[in-house]
């Protein structure tokens, strides 16, 4: 079940997100650099964005989250750094708790993702 859309569009704007605060400016050629996909697929993946008003492109190419494309884009980084952080907690290593939480973040319902995310915050504040 997708909220938002799906996966692809879902990982490109959680890509651009995690490129916006590192780099002064994000462009095409960086997501495709950080997700080793080619210019092309990228391209038409801005176009379908663009169209959805997710993001924005300016005339030199640089890429911006629209508030929507954020939004969406900081729900999926949050779900990716609890699922990955409770899988290596409970004993995954964490490369396989990352690739694991990538694929999670995008198929869980937001009233489960919300319960773990309550027994997590739980478990936190016992153990302090």
């Amino acid at each position: 079940m997708r909220i938002f859309g799906n996966e692809s569009s879902e990982n490109y704007l959680e890509t651009i997100l995690l490129l916006s605060k590192k780099l002064p400016v994000v462009r095409a050629v960086d997501i495709a650099n950080e997700l080793d996909f080619k210019k092309p697929s990228v391209s038409i993946a801005m176009k379908n964005l663009r169209e959805k008003n997710q993001i924005t492109v300016s005339e030199q190419g640089f890429i911006y989250l629209t508030e929507s494309g954020k939004e969406i884009a900081e729900m999926i980084y949050e779900r990716h750094l609890l699922i990955s952080s409770w899988l290596t907690e409970l004993g995954v290593p964490e490369e396989i708790a990352v690739k694991d939480a990538c694929r999670i973040e995008h198929v869980i319902s937001k009233e489960s993702f919300e319960a773990v995310k309550n027994y997590v915050s739980s478990i936190s504040q016992n153990k302090h």
